[in-house]
């Protein structure tokens, strides 16, 4: 294992056994045959059973709807890709040399991809009991403080609440462009307002999760302006 590995090790608390794993979980489809897809499908079910049972556990007087919301909110890209940014977990990533040159180590939809794959690689090396460990210490007070019932709606939601409540031109969809062959394509979808007059960029491994990431981009830069 090199020095940057168990740099990401100690930052993830979680020693590897076999560090073969973790390369792996690191490694981008764009590197080949043996990379990291099938331990993200992994994580992916690992990631929603660990936050499912941790907020009905810590929520017993929400309904199942709210349950629902709560770990949307939680277990999103944009969420997963947060998480992966306080790690740095680009500075890890072991990408092909054509995602390199176009920045796919601070693609978001790459970091939480990845992100998962780890927790795929943890549950599979070392079981339910340490991959808990693992999304609760990934997580920390996110659970707990997911409460805020507008910020649980998706971001295309909020953002159409928010401009016709205002009597303002709903936005505007379209995708600008698509990376890779199905069913391992990268979706890049443009987000753009009339009124105020703003046009964003959201990326994701589907249209609808492009279009997301796109509203809550125009969603924060019209509160930050």
């Amino acid at each position: 294992m090199n020095r940057d590995q168990q740099e990401l090790e100690a930052k993830l608390d979680y020693q590897f056994s076999d560090p073969a794993l973790l390369q792996q979980a690191l490694t981008h489809r764009s590197m080949g045959k043996n990379n990291n897809e099938r331990l993200e499908f992994i994580g992916d079910s690992a990631l929603g059973l660990v936050i499912s049972t941790e907020i009905y556990e810590r929520f017993p007087d929400i309904d199942e709807g709210e349950l629902s919301r709560r770990r949307a909110s939680l277990v999103r890209g944009d969420t997963l890709a947060e998480i992966a940014l306080e790690l740095s977990l680009g500075d890890y990533l072991i990408l092909g040399s054509g995602e390199l040159k176009s920045g796919g180590f601070r693609r978001e939809s790459i970091l939480a991809n990845t992100l998962e794959a780890i927790i795929g690689s943890v549950y599979l090396e070392s079981g339910s009991d340490a991959v808990w460990k693992l999304i609760l210490n990934l997580y920390k007070d996110r659970i707990d403080s997911v409460s805020d019932a507008e910020n649980l709606k998706d971001p295309k939601t909020r953002l159409q609440e928010y401009l016709q409540g205002r009597q303002k031109p709903l936005p505007v969809y379209e995708v600008v462009d698509i990376f890779g062959n199905p069913p391992n394509q990268t979706f890049k979808v443009s987000c753009s307002s009339s009124d105020p007059d703003i046009t964003v960029i959201g990326e994701g491994t589907s249209r609808r999760k492009a279009e997301q990431e796109a509203a809550l981009k125009l969603i924060e830069k019209i509160e930050n302006d």
